[in-house]
């Protein structure tokens, strides 16, 4: 559908270029007379509208008339008519014929009106099913360094300057046509503008207000902010041209201040001067942020990805949001027809991107917290709508569709193992359905230490039945203060994760260089393999049997020459206070676990090992955090620890078997030992694999890999 800035409806609004002083009369109905407001001194008008607008573009030649006639509020005038009846822009992100709001926006717009502003991932407390954001107020004014003592995030001092509450106050408007709405844009967005000016040149960090997502996340929502507002009669001439100055100033601060690392944030401000190039070509400038911005995008497009598709960052919510940004600038081209600025492959190149998002999403739509994802904002709804957006670019993949439409067109996909070995992400599933059983492993390559890749290589989660049941303990904290990065540091903690640890420290900087090893299928059974160094002298393999398509034995061997350290195993179930998870203390056999109590549908965990010197158990509890600041869910698990011999391996075996009733425990016999050493050669490590056997229920299951 056609978005425009303007729709014209009946004869009511035929001369939309009044604003709310206009009190001159039609004579005699003749509408060929030129109607203007009444005069207003050049000195309302920021004149330096007129040095970033380019009054050669056409369908402004009035706007040019009048300024070189020095009558800038004339001229301020014709360009607000311009912006008001403008119908050749297409603006895809905005439906200005049927204007919809959630109840999540309306609550945001009605907030924004008391200065209780909505920043993203952070509310006050909810009262009745609805959030309540925080209030900016302080002595009758907007206390724009506000930050609550119990918030020691950075993250709410710079999503706060994103002004996320004001596209929402924009929907409202236009759905209910209430004046409030914009009246409150305006006085707010006026407080800030003259609370922090424009900086020329480059800003330093701490110029957060101006630093990078900010001022491009600004800039995406002003384009489709103003379409919203800009028949309003509280839309000015003199308002015009203090939001335009401010938005050219805003993306001039971007194009100074591009980051240089390749991260989403670099690529959220090259989508951002592309579309200001696209959607605003009014401004002198528009060619050159539109030449510069293409040019950048086709670059990354190629550069934000590994080798097999996904984002360098390592990030599934971060990669999720750059896909859709290299999206939303394709359909913009297209609909503006500038398709021609990229390469005929644009949208090619983003079919791998597109499949890892599809494969690393659970059966029932849900993903996991890996590295700094927080599932809280990917909700099936948020899901959805993005594989919408994939089928919608890749047609001819039938799985992708019947991803995109849970099941009801397509075809369900074939494959049950995914390697991502450039990036080092790896599923094991049984089927595609809700009640199947699904491993995630994460054994990310990052030498280079992401900011947003968390140190836990070798980790897991295990979807089974539409539970998980190793949930990722989350992110909590980008920091900040020192309490915040405490907070960052227990909750990316190596040993918060299901994985292995050397006394019980977090992975070495520098060390996250996750190796793909082996996959195989041998008789009933998948076989994955991988490796990470954990530090200096000391190697975590992990070794993933998926056996009849039900049940998962984990290899795990710490090796290295000369080093005899403690060597720990962890392990974290999903528990609650209404269904707890027990222990099973079998530590007189060195053996020890947990199993978890639902209803029904419960995973039961047991760690074996060959060796035993200095062998100990301790039960943990940990949280969960889907959303930055909140604890949504506990967790219980255990570290299994012996200490490694010093020219061998420690050497572990842990059976994952999921079960139904808790009741039916007392039957479930189990049991496993290595075959590839003898008892005199216990804890060597074989660097061409492993063998093992595990019974359950008096059979024998056999396994081994050779590399």
């Amino acid at each position: 559908m056609k978005n425009i800035f303007f729709i014209c409806i009946c004869a009511l609004f035929a001369f939309t270029g009044c604003t709310d002083d206009d009190d001159e009369l039609l004579a005699n109905g003749d509408s060929n007379i030129n109607l203007l407001p009444n005069p207003q001194p050049n000195d309302v008008i920021n004149e330096k509208l007129f040095d970033v607008i380019n009054l050669d573009y056409p369908g402004l030649e009035k706007v040019k008339e009048y300024y070189e006639a020095n009558e800038y509020y004339y001229a301020a005038h014709e360009l607000l008519k311009y912006y008001r009846n403008r119908a050749d822009i297409n603006n895809p992100n905005i439906n200005l014929i049927n204007p919809t709001i959630t109840a999540f926006d309306q609550n945001i717009a009605d907030q924004a009106l008391e200065h209780r502003f909505y920043v993203r991932n952070f509310k006050e407390k909810e009262e009745n099913g609805k959030e309540v954001y925080y209030s900016f107020d302080k002595d009758k004014k907007i206390d724009w360094t506000y930050v609550p003592t119990e918030i020691t995030d950075q993250e709410f001092k710079s999503q706060t300057h994103r002004h996320q509450w004001m596209l929402p106050q924009a929907k409202a408007y236009r759905v209910n046509q209430n004046e409030k709405y914009i009246q409150s844009w305006i006085e707010v967005y006026s407080d800030w503008l003259n609370t922090f000016p424009c900086p020329e040149g480059t800003v330093s960090k701490d110029a957060v207000q101006w630093y990078g997502l900010q001022p491009a996340e600004r800039v995406l929502d002003q384009i489709d902010i103003m379409p919203h507002f800009i028949q309003s009669t509280n839309f000015t001439p003199q308002w015009l041209s203090t939001f335009l100055v401010a938005f050219a100033g805003e993306v001039e601060c971007i194009r100074n201040n591009y980051y240089t690392d390749g991260s989403n944030i670099y690529v959220t401000q090259v989508q951002a001067i592309t579309t200001a190039g696209i959607l605003m070509p009014e401004f002198k400038n528009a060619e050159a942020w539109l030449s510069e911005g293409s040019q950048k995008i086709t670059e990354q497009i190629t550069a934000q990805f590994l080798e097999d598709g996904v984002q360098n960052e390592l990030d599934p919510s971060y990669h999720i949001g750059v896909v859709a940004g290299f999206y939303n600038i394709y359909k913009i081209a297209q609909l503006n027809n500038k398709l021609s600025l990229f390469p005929s492959t644009y949208i090619e190149q983003l079919r791998k991107a597109a499949r890892f998002v599809m494969d690393i999403i659970y059966p029932d739509y849900t993903i996991d917290n890996f590295n700094d994802t927080r599932s809280a904002s990917y909700t099936k709804n948020v899901l959805l709508r993005n594989l919408r957006q994939y089928s919608e670019m890749f047609p001819d993949d039938a799985e992708m569709k019947w991803m995109s439409t849970e099941g009801k067109q397509g075809t369900t996909p074939a494959g049950l193992v995914q390697i991502y070995d450039a990036s080092g992400y790896y599923m094991l599933r049984s089927g595609w359905g809700k009640s199947s059983t699904m491993m995630i492993l994460k054994n990310n390559n990052n030498p280079d230490n992401k900011w947003h890749c968390q140190p836990d290589n070798g980790t897991f989660g295990i979807y089974r039945n539409g539970r998980n049941f190793f949930p990722d303990a989350g992110v909590y904290s980008y920091g900040g203060t020192s309490a915040s990065n405490e907070d960052r540091k227990t909750f990316l903690a190596t040993k918060n994760h299901n994985t292995m640890t050397a006394l019980s420290a977090t992975i070495a900087d520098g060390y996250m260089k996750g190796e793909f090893l082996k996959h195989e299928t041998k008789g009933n059974t998948q076989i994955l393999v991988t490796q990470n160094q954990i530090k200096a002298g000391l190697t975590h393999r992990r070794a993933v049997f998926f056996v009849d398509k039900e049940f998962f034995v984990l290899v795990d061997e710490g090796y290295g020459d000369g080093n005899k350290d403690k060597i720990n195993l962890n392990f974290h179930l999903c528990s609650s206070e209404a269904n707890e998870t027990v222990y099973d203390d079998l530590s007189a056999s060195y053996q020890y676990g947990a199993h978890t109590t639902f209803a029904n549908n419960n995973m039961l965990v047991r760690t074996f090992a060959e060796t035993n010197q200095d062998f100990d158990k301790s039960n943990v509890s940990s949280d969960v955090s889907n959303k930055l600041g909140e604890k949504n869910a506990s967790r219980k698990g255990y570290q299994y620890t012996i200490r490694k011999p010093q020219n061998g391996a420690a050497r572990f075996i842990t059976v994952i078997y999921p079960f139904e009733a808790v009741s039916t425990l007392d039957k479930l016999t189990m049991d496993a030992q290595f075959t590839d050493n003898s008892s005199e050669d216990a804890g060597t490590f074989h660097t061409n694999g492993a063998a093992v056997e595990v019974t359950i229920n008096g059979k024998k299951y056999e396994l081994s890999y050779t590399l």
